[in-house]
């Protein structure tokens, strides 16, 4: 079992699904927001214990907010609410996905996704194969 950090809260999370997080130093692991019917990948969130047990027990997604050290209901102030279809734990289990039911925004810009903000582009000179359309 990943031990806990320091900086660890409470939590009501059922031991056997703790035993299998590993989280980073701040008690933390990724948690990525998708679609659940387009496969649209929506957002990035920070969930620690506490947050992925009111996840599963509430279907609302529930974050810790690094910035004001809070846990945070997606929607509760914007209304764009995400309703929880699934949520999968990595084959390394240092990351969620949760496929949710957007309603609205995603994004705390406005914008219906976070990753909307641009494509980077592709450095191929270094040799590496392009993949064929």
């Amino acid at each position: 079992m990943e031990p806990m950090s320091s900086t660890a809260r409470p939590s009501g999370l059922a031991p056997a699904i703790a035993a299998r997080l590993k989280r980073n130093d701040d008690g933390l692991f990724p948690a990525i927001a998708q679609q659940y019917d387009t496969g649209e990948v929506l957002m990035l969130g920070w969930m620690d214990d506490e947050a992925l047990h009111r996840t599963l027990t509430s279907g609302r997604c529930t974050y810790w907010s690094r910035s004001r050290q809070e846990y945070w209901v997606k929607g509760d102030t914007s209304g764009h609410v995400q309703y929880v279809k699934s949520v999968a734990l990595d084959c390394d289990a240092d990351a969620l996905l949760v496929k949710v039911d957007q309603v609205g925004a995603a994004c705390h810009t406005g914008d219906r996704t976070c990753f909307d903000a641009g494509e980077l582009p592709l450095d191929t000179s270094a040799g590496q194969p392009r993949a064929a359309h």
